[in-house]
This record gives C-alpha cells, structure tokens and sequence, in this order.
C-alpha cells in the first residue's frame, strides 16, 4: 500500500466503507452544530499551508515540538479536533491503522462543503501523517485577518495557488464566525465598508472588550454555501480587512464580481482550488506514518 502520489481510489481495497464512514460522522457533527462545516474546511487549509496536507495541525504539543494550535491564527481559534478524533476512532474500528489522520481532513472539508450546500468533488487520497509539527512554521505560513491583497497572494503562490484560487477559496467565507478582536478595527476605522453594515457590528464589537464575540463572515446566509459572501464584498460588507482586500480597486475585483454573479463558476473554481490544496506537499509512500491517535504520534 505504499503507492508515492494520491488517486481517488486509494483505500477501495484496503478500506472500502472509509469514505461513507467518514461522511455519515460528518453529516451528524454539522447537523448538532451548523457552524462545525465552516470549522471542518479550515482545519484542512489550515494543515495544508504548514509543510504540506500532513495532519501536523491536529498534534498536541510533546516535550519535542510546540503544537500548531498555538500559532497566532490557530490559538483559540480553530475548532472541530474532537468531531476528527470521533471519526478517526470509528474509521479505526472498522479498518486499524490504514486510513490517515490527514485524508481524514481533506474527506471532511469536502463533506463538510456539500453537508452545506456547495460544492462537491473527488478527494485524491493517500496522504500520510507526520510525525512532528511546527508553531513557528505555522506563525509563517498562515494568512492572517490583518493581510493586504499583495500579502495573500504571496503567501498562495508560495504554495503553488494563483490569485484565483485565493479568492475562490476566500469564498469559504460564506459559512463560519469570526471573533471581535479579528473584525474590530475594519468596523471601527476603515472607510470602504458600508457604513450601515459597519453601525451593525459595533453593537458587538465595542472599540474594546468583548473580544471573542462572534458574527458571521456572510451576514446573509451564514449557514449556506452560496455566493453571496462576494456579492457582501461588492456592497462593502466584507466583514475581515483580509476579506474586503478582494474587492478594493485592485487585481481581484472582476474575478470577485463574476463569483457574484455566477454561483456555478464560483463552485466549480472552488472545488478545483481545493483539490489543488489538497495536493500540497503530501507525504506518500513510505514517508510519515499512519497516526492511530491523530493527536499524539506513534
């Protein structure tokens, strides 16, 4: 089983029911909870960005590394590691040690945008686990609410991504909360926002205090993958700086109009974007490991 690239039909032998397992694990969490889907596609961007789809993301700390949990954007931020430890336990139940912690994170991005409403597409699989992780290459690689538009397009080429594929998977965003401190000073002091969206969210998210209160990234359909996130960013209702920098006079600006009107370019550009993800730096064959407890290394 120690094939060196990813094919959509990795586990058909090994592990026929892998992939209804997961998806019936996933259905579940995001029918308890809503906010789970936006939460589930995250801890997959934010494992591929630091040294590839490799599952560092889900480690605890150990007396050798420092977890990527506690980076600057992952700190009391992401969420969704206990939904992953109950799927990777029921997956164990049925086919031990085959399928890793890291195709367990690209399947539930994938599940979790359909569970949603949006897109759908084949996950390649095949993905190892690693066996370290890395806060500071975490602090590094990881975009954050404060980036302008030139900063985010570097930080996608470095991974092999176009400016295209940084809006259409910006569009994410459709679904999922962010906290206070993340939107404050866009709502308090930047001027290309809609000032009566800006009056709505100072009513929780005061100039100080309240830090982790939450509001949706679309105050539309917060709980739809849709397009209406890009038709927020062209009324100036983008609720992140690193949301409304898409669409502020600059290079992304016609490809943001076009996913507003166009729900089906959108999806298709963000499924084709997320399989390109998917294929950061993935450790195959004989490299990493299958991790049983996707917290802890073998």
């Amino acid at each position: 089983m120690c094939y060196g690239h990813l094919s959509s039909n990795f586990y058909d032998s090994f592990c026929p029911h892998a992939l209804s397992t997961i998806r019936s694990k996933i259905r579940s969490a995001i029918s308890a909870e809503r906010r789970m889907g936006a939460s589930l596609i995250r801890l997959h961007f934010h494992d591929c960005f630091v040294n590839g789809c490799d599952a560092s993301l889900l480690l605890d700390d150990t007396s050798s590394f420092s977890s990527e949990k506690n980076a600057r954007a992952n700190n009391n931020s992401t969420r969704g590691f206990e939904v992953i430890d109950a799927v990777k336990s029921k997956v164990e139940s049925i086919c031990p040690g085959v399928v890793s912690c890291a195709d367990i994170l690209a399947v539930a991005a994938r599940d979790s945008s359909k569970a949603m409403g949006g897109p759908t597409w084949t996950v390649k699989l095949g993905r190892r686990d690693s066996a370290t992780a890395s806060e500071t290459d975490a602090n590094d690689n990881l975009p954050s609410f404060t980036d302008d538009l030139k900063e985010l397009i570097s930080l996608f080429s470095r991974k092999g991504l176009e400016p295209q594929d940084l809006v259409a998977l910006s569009g994410a965003h459709t679904i999922g909360q962010a906290q206070c401190f993340t939107f404050r000073d866009r709502i308090h002091n930047e001027d290309n926002i809609d000032s009566s969206f800006a009056s709505t969210r100072q009513r929780s998210c005061p100039t100080s205090g309240s830090n982790t209160n939450l509001a949706p990234l679309d105050k539309v359909t917060p709980n739809s993958f849709d397009k209406s996130y890009f038709k927020n960013l062209v009324q100036l209702k983008g609720l992140l700086h690193s949301d409304q920098v898409l669409f502020n006079n600059d290079s992304t600006d016609s490809l943001v109009r076009t996913y507003s009107n166009s729900r089906s370019t959108f999806f298709a550009d963000f499924a084709s974007a997320m399989v390109k993800m998917g294929d950061i730096e993935p450790l195959t064959g004989s490299s990493g490991q299958i991790r049983t407890n996707c917290r802890v290394p073998n």
